[in-house]
């Protein structure tokens, strides 16, 4: 029984880090669909409004980050548009790596040195996968002729 509980430990954290890994793009939309359902409960829309309003926020965020990687040209405004994206991302990452290693090793400087560490792979992670965004656009545009 021992076994199989490390087993079964080793995959949950496992299917964490890979959960962490997808969704880290994900983080702002969150966090603005987050911030949008508090205030309409806060305004009295009670929690069907909230709900709605935040699954509304946090789509419009992200419809709205992708429309602007497509039509937006200039490689500084993509790099910006994509550094809103990749920035919570990282913050996640740090906070989410930072509670994993807490729990494995007791030494607060080898915390933070692998809480640094997940960081940067998150944050590179999160930055493919939105240039990935970016770069779909750009494959569909016809060759120049000369």
């Amino acid at each position: 029984m021992i076994f199989l509980g490390i087993i079964m430990s080793i995959a949950a954290i496992g299917f964490l880090c890979w959960l962490l890994f997808t969704l880290a793009v994900f983080a702002l939309p969150f966090f603005i669909g987050i911030s949008a359902g508090n205030w309409a409960y806060d305004t009295g829309a009670g929690w069907p409004g909230a709900i709605i309003t935040g699954i509304i926020a946090a789509g419009l965020t992200l419809g709205i980050g992708q429309v602007l990687l497509m039509i937006v040209k200039p490689m500084w405004a993509r790099l910006l548009i994509a550094l809103a994206f990749v920035v919570p991302a990282v913050i996640a990452g740090y906070h989410a790596t930072h509670g994993i290693v807490k729990h494995t090793m007791p030494s607060e400087s080898w915390q933070i040195a692998f809480s640094i560490i997940g960081t940067l792979a998150v944050g590179m992670t999160a930055f493919l996968r939105v240039a990935s965004m970016a770069a779909s656009d750009t494959s569909q545009q016809q060759p120049a002729r000369a």
